[in-house]
């Protein structure tokens, strides 16, 4: 646990933007963790947070059996910020009143400040802030001790204060890039309400994990599963830092990999790591036990367990081996249930989440679990690991098995390669690479009537993806332009035997996920 004073607490009712508020909370430099509403007592008070954020939720305080806050919360004396769901408990639970609205707001909407507070970016009223809404019950009462300090033409009290007990409440969710000012609004919260400061910094992030490493490993030797990625490559440099030659890193080439990934990554690996990799052939292992594989929860799990299997073995052939090290981070948790609230619904399991076997013999050390994807990153640069491989764009553990629909073979394999070599290097070619946060090609096993040399052509799909996002757990279709994707359309059909059709996704995360499997 992070033995600091300047912590805050969330408590999550489930809503799907839970994860957003811890993310903008770290953004301000402040350390949180995310509790399901219903967490006892005694470990909140072991927690000890500066101020606690109760999160939006889907169901609806009206009904009988809806998640309610404890009231032990309200005697701890510390601020607490109510958004949606936390606020319509608040005011349900001290007396105000809560009715089902008549005209439901998911979206953008427009809000006014009626009365300065320390939780607006400025002390002026008359403002107007666009922000975004997602609810159908509203607070029609605030109870006693509150004041409204916002409105919107539909929602009487759209946000409330009772500065004695420095509770306060946002009908609307400040923690989506929706939200005008939603940033500042928050970090109102964090440093005028609740009085945290900003020491969650990567060097002290660094030194956290570092004796949380020590403790945790003791004298004990570790195999690292390093795939050349961003999360597993800060893994490795943590643990050199700490372990020094009892780190054994191990590079599988699963056969699912890019086009020349593996001659690249331990490329990149022997350059700048400085660390032991022992890279392991099983591509055959993994053709042989995918075919006929093709629903993709099964594909996941399956490579997952294969990949277990392998470090068992290498583990098995070096001396002394206690633990597998990975480069879990939280999206991975969170969208394979996440393990802080058991009403959480699973997204798709990781593999190296989901897919780990119960027989495992290994102990599994993950240092990044509870980090973000941009922590990850700029841990990445405080570790003096180059750019390059920091803002690498991500690869799914499971490789191109989840980017082929269905089952995997070798000549899907092939094509897809191909097809997405071709994207990445026009992605340069138009310097869009570092202008997008992902991009890959997807290979759809469905066949589409082409012309080429004035003869028909029967040939399959291949699929563009490209988002912008900085927390993963939320993206936007990345607008390319039309010429780059004429281009990257152009020399995949022309190039890749095989493919008749290119089509780009134009679907955000969420409704969608960002991989298609």
């Amino acid at each position: 646990m992070y033995n600091s004073a300047n912590k805050i607490l969330i408590l999550d009712f489930g809503s799907q933007y839970t994860q957003l508020i811890a993310r903008r909370v770290r953004e301000a430099g402040v350390y949180c963790e995310i509790y399901s509403y219903d967490t006892s007592a005694d470990k909140i008070r072991s927690f000890a947070p500066q101020g606690i954020i109760l999160s939006g939720g889907p169901e609806s305080v009206l009904l009988e059996n809806s998640p309610r806050i404890p009231e032990h919360i309200f005697d701890r004396g510390c601020a607490i910020l109510g958004i949606c769901y936390g606020m319509q408990a608040l005011a349900h639970q001290l007396g105000g009143k809560v009715e089902v609205s008549s005209k439901r707001e998911y979206g953008s909407t427009e809000i006014y400040i009626n009365t300065p507070s320390l939780l607006w970016p400025s002390d002026e009223e008359s403002q107007k802030y666009s922000v975004w809404m997602s609810h159908q019950d509203k607070v029609v009462k605030a109870p006693d001790g509150f004041e409204v300090i916002a409105s919107s033409d539909n929602t009487p009290i759209v946000a409330m204060a009772d500065k004695k007990r420095r509770y306060y409440a946002l009908q609307f969710h400040p923690e989506v890039t929706q939200s005008e000012q939603g940033q500042l609004i928050i970090e109102k919260f964090l440093f005028d309400i609740c009085k945290v400061k900003p020491e969650w910094t990567p060097a002290q992030i660094i030194s956290l994990l570092e004796a949380n490493l020590q403790e945790q490993l003791g004298d004990e030797n570790v195999l690292l599963a390093l795939s050349g990625g961003v999360d597993s490559c800060v893994v490795a440099a943590l643990l050199h830092r700490v372990i020094g030659r009892r780190l054994t890193c191990v590079f599988v080439d699963n056969g699912l990999l890019r086009l020349n990934e593996a001659e690249q990554v331990m490329s990149i690996l022997k350059e700048n790591m400085g660390v032991e990799v022992i890279k392991v052939d099983a591509k055959e292992i993994f053709y042989a036990r995918l075919k006929n594989i093709s629903d993709p929860e099964e594909k996941r799990k399956l490579i997952g367990k294969i990949f277990i299997e392998v470090f068992d073995q290498e583990a098995s052939r070096l001396p002394h081996i206690k633990w597998l090290a990975q480069g879990t981070i939280y999206p991975d948790v969170i969208e394979s249930a996440g393990t802080h609230n058991t009403q959480a619904h699973v997204i798709k399991s990781h593999h190296n989440v989901g897919g780990l076997p119960e027989t495992m013999q290994l102990k599994l050390c993950e240092p990044l679990r509870l980090l973000f994807k941009d922590e990850v990153r700029k841990l990445g640069l405080a570790l003096g690991l180059p750019e390059k491989m920091v803002y690498r764009h991500p690869f799914p553990g499971p490789g191109l098995a989840v980017r082929i629909l269905g089952e995997v073979k070798i000549s899907y394999i092939t094509i897809l390669r191909q097809a997405d070599a071709i994207f990445t290097e026009c992605l340069h070619e138009f310097d869009y690479y570092n202008k997008v946060s992902q991009a890959f090609a997807v290979f759809l096993p469905v066949k589409s009537v082409g012309v080429m040399g004035d003869a028909r052509n029967y040939s399959y799909v291949i699929a563009l993806r490209a988002v912008e996002t900085t927390d993963f757990m939320t993206a936007r279709w990345a607008e390319l332009p039309y010429e780059l994707l004429a281009r990257a359309s152009s020399r995949i059909i022309n190039e890749v035997p095989g493919v008749a059709r290119v089509t780009y996704d134009i679907s955000h995360k969420p409704p969608a996920t960002i991989e298609w499997e």
